[in-house]
């Protein structure tokens, strides 16, 4: 996992360059009037999901990691709670959609730890980590604006 701002790339100066290019492409590219859907910027190797969620309690939301792809997960606006763990995921998978989603959702670990992302934050979780995003942040049920990039780990 790797955390930083879109604003200050600077602070985060090992980034591989194909995950750097990605993040400025949004800053670049993407703002409040981009309508929410999918886009591509290098086909099926990167590509990337405006939303716009309220979020869920931290209880009622189910860790999920993926497999095939990285996320770049990037709040536009609001502020977003992110549970995460360092702990194995393979455990107890409660949903596995890993072959036709690339995504598998897992029992909660016993240990996780909450990261707020506020505006123009980053978080990138790299395949097999734990994460459970979009929970709420203070008790506030408050919209969130964000975008998810997808990046191929073959494509690094």
């Amino acid at each position: 996992m790797i955390i930083g701002n879109i604003e200050h790339l600077n602070l985060v100066p090992y980034l591989p360059a194909k995950l750097q290019h990605a993040i400025e492409y949004i800053r670049d590219n993407v703002n409040s009037n981009t309508p929410t859907g999918k886009y591509e910027i290098e086909g099926e190797k990167v590509f990337f999901m405006v939303s716009e969620n309220i979020p869920r309690q931290r209880q009622d939301a189910n860790p999920e990691y993926h497999k095939k792809y990285i996320d770049i997960q990037i709040v536009l606006e609001g502020e977003e709670g992110m549970a995460i763990s360092t702990l194995a995921p393979h455990t107890e998978i409660t949903e596995d959609n890993i072959a036709s989603g690339d995504i598998a959702f897992v029992k909660t670990p016993d240990e996780e730890t909450i990261f707020v992302a506020h505006q123009n934050d980053f978080v990138i979780f790299y395949p097999g980590e734990v994460h459970k995003p979009l929970c709420v942040v203070d008790g506030k049920l408050a919209k969130v604006r964000k975008v998810v990039v997808k990046v191929d780990v073959n494509y690094l």
